[in-house]
């Protein structure tokens, strides 16, 4: 066989014979099946056939002529120049030598699967799929081929599609020579996920560059839909430390759209797009089982390559097995100089106008751009913000020319984020109605610096910081951060630190859950009541829709609650992570969907109902106890055990003694397996009584807010005494000190920190606290290497006094 290899025949070292895919594709069946990776079988067409094809024809020169002179931005005369070559190749002779090798592959897999057995007809570029180049989506590849002059047609046009003007427009941006790239083509069994689902999965986070995630998307139907961007995946992330040693880290499930798939038409070759019934797209597509087979496939490759890992997978819905359908490198955090840290950050807040996925970690910001129609991509100008409803392949060539992208549609993993992070140009996905909203508009900042990515109105003032982190000091006071959304661990958990000293719970049920435990706990009651109050009918509604995937309400609680409790865990691990306990106030509580049945009216909430004081109170015990379930799910089952607690707002040591008791209940037991449970230190008895305190909990951490409010006498959310609120005052000062001395004091020591805004807002009393000895400072992340620079300051000033004193 002169033109025509399988893929049990190739490996990584025949890029230049088979294209990156194709390689790939050989290199993990004959390495990785016996490790359980699945790949389907079949066989690549080698880029000797393709330059036999060129010169049988006798186009080279051709190619030459249409390719002299070319401007890629120039979008007219880029797309007439590639559609002349296209049709070119696509309608020179296949030569009876290359035919006749083709036609014999196929019918030995027909022998096996089938007459007119479907396959998948993809191209596979020389210099495809390289560390430094994805090459992603430049060429074209057909599903569900069937039939010997089916195929040969297909193989032509994949040979044509070495032209597509994406694939022009890349080379010349790569510095590769348009006639020194080659096309192969792989024809693979094609895996029936028509019947399943499909998706896209990186051994990576494809925006943080965090290497520890496996982040997986799956939709219903054949993978072009998730690959281009035309549904909204699900979404999955799973840790790979903790997966390796067998636990089962799901740290996040993000339910998706997933409106269409794109199936086998019913009339043979081919595929069509077919709607998703309501019921199946508020289903995940994949189980858990499923989920993780899928993280420990991408543990193999990654391993097995030595670098981080871009994968196609396929689920076959009738065999119900998993397999892996492409592999290649990942080609934008892979590439990093890890060496220095470049952090954005937003330093003004504008008018919010728009808010969707991040891509990447940057910001930008420009004139709005518009365009609803691909016959308008001419028009686009360099460092304008690209606004559209979702970006094809095909507008690459403008793609890099933007200063930010904003989009309707897409998921993370669709072609254009992928374009978009090896470009480096933040990018705004799954907005739903961003060109909309920002038809009028005229400036607009894109920021993708914190999780979530957000589009504010006008150009907004932001900064960069970078630092080399081999020269960042590392003092002897830890500094921690103070986290809320989940979403931005990831990013944050790269800034050099010491883990979280404060990981709120209330931020995680507001955006992740936003339903009042107790109603969830009560659903089937509730539910039952409606036929006797219709005003409930609403809340049940709201329930319903937000928890559809369960059927089991309280399992919605503790899953969600866990998975972001996790998600922060997984992105600062092994570090300590102190969460605290729920801390809604109860006017806050009653902001929850079916809040206002179970919450009392209190006139000073801030003082009232709060913190420890519920935990243990019959009337939210049994919500209680789904947070020490999801904190015992994180720690247990996912494997993260530098998760601690903590818990606020106790007013007596007594009240600890029965918050302790009340986590025993329901499983979660102080010193087990490494559990340490802290104390906020933000009432004046938490001072008074620091050494009974210490008796019950494992540390203190000392929230100035409270601790300044509860102190001076004032409610710190009245204007009228707002201006005598500060931190700085020596009644607070000294009872900081106090309570810093009586922890260290104890037998044994008690550590304590501080999680306080104090720090983040005042270099001064970072000082101060420094001074006292104090052990750990948690901070806004935005000011953690500033303030780390400067602690490292005092200290140094704090030795040299001593050494003059001795002296």
């Amino acid at each position: 066989m002169r033109f025509v290899k399988w893929f049990e025949e190739i490996g990584a070292k025949d890029i230049a014979l088979v294209g990156g895919k194709n390689a790939s594709l050989g290199e993990m069946i004959r390495n990785l099946g016996g490790k359980g990776v699945n790949v389907p079988p079949g066989f690549a067409i080698t880029a000797e056939a393709y330059k036999y094809v060129i010169e049988k024809a006798g186009i080279g020169q051709k190619i030459r002529d249409t390719l002299a002179g070319l401007d890629t931005h120039n979008m007219e005369d880029l797309a007439e120049r590639g559609e002349k070559l296209r049709n070119l190749i696509a309608h020179s002779p296949c030569p009876k030598e290359l035919e006749e090798e083709v036609r014999i592959c196929y019918r030995k897999m027909e022998e096996r699967f089938g007459r007119n057995v479907d396959v998948a007809v993809r191209s596979s570029a020389t210099a495809e799929d390289l560390p430094t180049a994805s090459f992603a989506g430049q060429q074209t590849s057909y599903l569900n081929v069937r039939g010997e002059r089916d195929l040969l047609e297909k193989v032509m046009d994949c040979f044509a599609s070495l032209f597509t003007n994406r694939a022009i427009s890349y080379r010349v941006d790569k510095g590769f020579n348009h006639l020194s790239v080659y096309l192969s083509v792989g024809v693979q069994k094609m895996v029936r996920s028509d019947l399943a689902c499909s998706g896209v999965m990186f051994s990576i986070d494809t925006d943080s560059g965090f290497k520890d995630v496996v982040y997986i998307t799956a939709a219903y139907g054949l993978g072009e839909n998730v690959v281009q961007g035309i549904v909204d995946p699900d979404q999955f992330y799973v840790f790979k430390p903790t997966l390796r040693e067998g636990f089962k880290p799901i740290v996040e499930k993000r339910l998706g759209t997933k409106e269409r798939k794109l199936v086998y038409k019913e009339d043979g070759a081919g595929t069509e797009q077919k709607g998703v019934k309501l019921d199946e797209q508020r289903k995940f597509a994949l189980s858990d089982d499923e989920i993780l087979t899928l993280a420990k496939w991408a543990c193999i490759i990654e391993e097995h390559y030595g670098l981080p890992m871009d994968i196609e997978w396929a689920k076959d819905g009738t065999s119900e097995e998993l397999f892996v359908v492409q592999a290649r490198p990942e080609t934008v955090h892979s590439q990093k100089d890890v060496a220095s840290l470049r952090t954005y950050v937003l330093e003004e807040e504008g008018k919010l106008l728009l808010t969707g996925e991040a891509v990447g970690t940057k910001i930008g910001q420009g004139e709005v751009h518009v365009i609803e129609s691909s016959n308008e991509i001419h028009k686009f100008r360099k460092g304008q913000v690209l606004v559209t409803d979702m970006t094809d392949p095909d507008w690459e060539p403008i793609m890099k020319m933007a200063s930010a992208i904003v989009t309707n549609k897409g998921g993370r993993t669709c072609h254009a984020a992928i374009v978009s992070r090896e470009l480096g140009v933040p990018c705004v996905i799954g907005t739903g109605k961003g060109t909309e909203v920002l038809k009028e508009v005229k400036e607009v900042t894109v920021d993708c610096s914190r999780g979530e990515g957000r589009v504010y109105q006008e150009k907004l003032k932001y900064r960069v910081d970078e630092i080399e982190v081999s020269k960042l000091p590392r003092p002897s006071t830890r500094i921690m951060m103070n986290v809320g959304i989940p979403d931005g661990a990831f990013v944050q958990g790269q800034i050099p630190n010491d883990g979280v000293g404060l990981a709120r719970e209330e931020f995680i049920i507001n955006s992740y859950i936003g339903i009042h435990p107790m109603a969830l706990i009560e659903y089937p009651k509730l539910k039952e009541s409606t036929k006797k109050d219709s005003n409930l009918a609403k809340v049940i509604t709201e329930i319903e829709d937000k928890s559809a995937v369960y059927e089991d309400k309280r399992e919605f609680f503790i899953d969600n609650l866990a998975m972001g409790i996790a998600k922060i865990a997984a992105g600062f691990y092994p570090n300590e992570v102190i969460v605290r306990f729920s801390d809604f106030k109860t006017n806050e509580y009653a902001n929850l969907i079916g809040g206002y049945l179970y919450e009392p009216k209190e006139s000073n909430p801030m003082i009232g109902w709060r913190g420890a004081s519920r935990y243990y109170d019959d009337k939210f015990k049994p919500a209680f106890g789904l947070e020490c379930q999801a904190i015992k799910k994180v720690r247990d089952e996912m494997g993260l055990t530098n998760v601690k607690v903590m818990v606020p707002f106790c007013r007596t040591p007594e009240e600890g003694k029965k918050v302790i008791e009340a986590m025993r209940e329901f499983g979660l037991r102080q010193g087990e397996n490494g559990l340490e449970v802290y104390v906020m230190c933000e009432i004046p008895s938490n001072v008074v009584l620091a050494e009974e305190f210490a008796d019950v909990f494992d540390g203190f951490s000392i929230g100035s807010n409270d601790l300044t409010q509860l102190t001076l006498g004032l409610d710190r959310d009245s204007a009228l005494v707002a201006h005598i609120f500060d931190e700085r005052n020596e009644a607070v000062k000294r009872l900081v000190r106090q309570v810093i001395e009586a922890a260290h004091n104890h037998k044994p020591r008690r550590k304590i920190g501080i999680c306080g805004q104090a720090p983040s807002d005042f270099p001064e009393f970072a000082d101060f606290l420094v001074e006292c000895g104090i052990d750990s400072m948690s901070l806004n992340p935005d000011v953690v290497l500033s303030t780390r620079l400067s602690i490292a300051e005092v200290e140094n000033r704090i030795k040299s006094k001593g050494k003059r004193k001795r002296a």
